[in-house]
């Protein structure tokens, strides 16, 4: 039976017309579902509607996010290592300079430790085009990478919860957590692979309400049994930006797949339920038919075609690492000799890179004073140490002896209630089939689980940057479950308030505690002791 695409002008046509009679379904402009409706009606199931007060969301969001850009961008250009970058700085300022004076790529080919995707070194270089190759200048990009992950949670937890309360809870805790904090003012390219997957993240639950809205669409017009296997779904422009936005964070670092195939199945199985609350007679050959080619269109290919635009310089220059390893390195002919040259120097440059990762095992390098394993990054209890400086050249402690460090490390009232939480939203999944707590653990796994695969390789706490969104919006919807529905008791929901509201405090008290150790503030001994509050966050 023929089916058409859903179109999203004529349906709202079709409601408008039909103004003066009974209407069924959700408005997909946002409404709440008519009156009347019972709870069987798949319409309701399609889910609840966003919220109405779009310009106080907006105003929140764009407040925490002025906030957020106070906190991070505060003393940005300092400490440096006398002038000189910190830590793992050293390897990607550098690598970012050389990128402003060669034409988008590292002249370093004879030391090849250039082992990450450009993209990352290239938003450095932007910075230091604008301010220079100094602290501020080779920081700003992170910082500003750093205050536009506010303003992207504070939307996708209004979105999850449907509440700009508990979307605003959540701006303020990734605002306080020393994790993000350190990284949003470190030349390193962490935090904006945790940008990229935040907001691919956000586009792909707006994608998840668009489609609702135009299934609910075609239940309105009485067109959801026109093909047993629903309806087309037409162009999905905020898939098609997940995709971008994945590819985006792949070229960043490769872990980025990690997001990419777990959001891959999420938008398929998000499609599913879909398809099955709208009523479709069959929605599992429905999704196959439907939704999974687009899928492959939308999360495979385009992030490829993204990830590889990113090499723009590499492809460019004639300098460029093993741009023309065709005919040197590798043979002209073979069954791949149909590829492009230049595609393959790039595979062949790739597979010396992933041999690189390969061999840094702690057998093989030996152990390094900071890293750490992933059972231990949950709860953060191995941090890292940045930058330390003490003695007579650091003053301004108020006594004879200073020291300034920097410590990577999470706010502990937000990370180490971590196992309770997650547990809770494992539970929340398997027995109310909450959809919300599963796509969180969806990020949050995929963000964790793949380096359990070898744990011999040398790993490190600043892996967990991308995944600390999704902890924080875990801890968001626990603090929503906690807070009480809206028809519960007007004790219920005080007594709710005042544990989130002490929960809240208490991460934002510990955050300006820590701040000294997270920004390398001049501190006596005795207040650095104060600070380690484990054996293990000690050398």
């Amino acid at each position: 039976m023929a089916t058409r695409s859903v179109d999203r002008s004529r349906g709202v046509a079709a409601t408008r017309a039909t103004a003066d009679t009974p209407t069924t379904g959700n408005h997909p402009v946002g409404h709440a579902p008519a009156p009347g409706l019972h709870p069987g009606d798949p319409t309701v199931r399609l889910g609840t509607p966003p919220p109405s007060d779009r310009l106080r969301g907006w105003i929140v969001a764009i407040t925490l996010a002025v906030v957020a850009g106070a906190v991070r961008f505060a003393g940005l250009g300092l400490p440096t290592d006398g002038g000189t970058p910190v830590f793992d700085e050293k390897h990607y300022v550098p690598q970012a300079w050389q990128m402003l004076r060669n034409g988008g790529v590292e002249d370093n080919p004879g030391y090849e430790l250039v082992v990450h995707p450009p993209l990352g070194k290239q938003l450095i270089a932007l910075g230091e085009l604008a301010f220079g190759y100094n602290g501020f200048g080779w920081r700003v990009a992170a910082a500003l990478a750093g205050t536009l992950m506010v303003l992207l949670i504070v939307r996708v937890g209004r979105r999850l919860t449907r509440s700009t309360l508990l979307g605003g809870i959540a701006g303020v805790l990734l605002i306080c957590d020393g994790l993000s904090h350190v990284q949003s003012r470190m030349g390193m390219l962490d935090v904006f692979s945790a940008l990229f997957v935040l907001a691919a993240f956000a586009t792909l639950l707006r994608d998840r309400d668009d489609v609702r809205a135009r299934m609910a669409i075609v239940i309105a017009e009485g067109r959801i049994a026109d093909s047993p296997y629903g309806p087309r779904l037409g162009v999905r422009w905020w898939r098609f930006a997940t995709g971008v936005l994945l590819g985006l964070g792949c070229a960043v670092k490769w872990s980025g797949v990690y997001w990419l195939a777990a959001f891959a199945v999420l938008t398929v199985v998000w499609d599913l339920t879909a398809r099955r609350a709208a009523g479709v007679e069959r929605p599992w050959l429905g999704t196959i038919r439907r939704d999974v080619a687009p899928a492959i269109w939308a999360v495979a290919l385009v992030p490829l075609l993204t990830y590889l635009s990113a090499w723009w310089g590499w492809f460019d220059s004639e300098t460029s690492i093993d741009r023309y390893a065709v005919g040197e390195e590798v043979g002209t002919g073979g069954p791949w000799s149909f590829v492009p040259d230049a595609l393959r120097g790039l595979w062949y440059y790739s597979g010396k890179v992933l041999a690189f990762h390969a061999g840094l095992t702690t057998q093989a390098s030996g152990v390094h004073p900071w890293e750490s394993k992933p059972w231990t990054w949950p709860m953060g209890l191995r941090p890292m140490l940045y930058y330390y400086a003490s003695g007579s050249q650091i003053t301004g402690c108020g006594a004879p002896t200073c020291i300034s460090a920097v410590m990577l490390i999470g706010t502990p009232a937000l990370w180490w209630p971590a196992i309770p939480v997650l547990a809770f939203a494992s539970w929340r999944m398997f027995t109310a089939f909450d959809w919300r707590y599963a796509a969180v653990l969806v990020g949050y796994g995929a963000g964790i689980l793949p380096w359990f695969a070898d744990i011999n390789r040398q790993m490190y706490y600043f892996y967990m940057t991308p995944v600390v969104p999704f902890l924080i919006l875990a801890t968001m919807l626990v603090m929503g479950e906690i807070l009480g529905r809206s028809g519960a008791s007007r004790e219920r929901r005080q007594t709710g308030l005042l544990v989130v509201g002490l929960w809240v405090g208490a991460v934002v008290a510990n955050f300006l505690w820590l701040w000294p150790i997270l920004v390398g503030q001049p501190i006596t001994p005795e207040m650095w002791d104060a600070q380690l509050w484990l054996p293990s966050w000690r050398a």
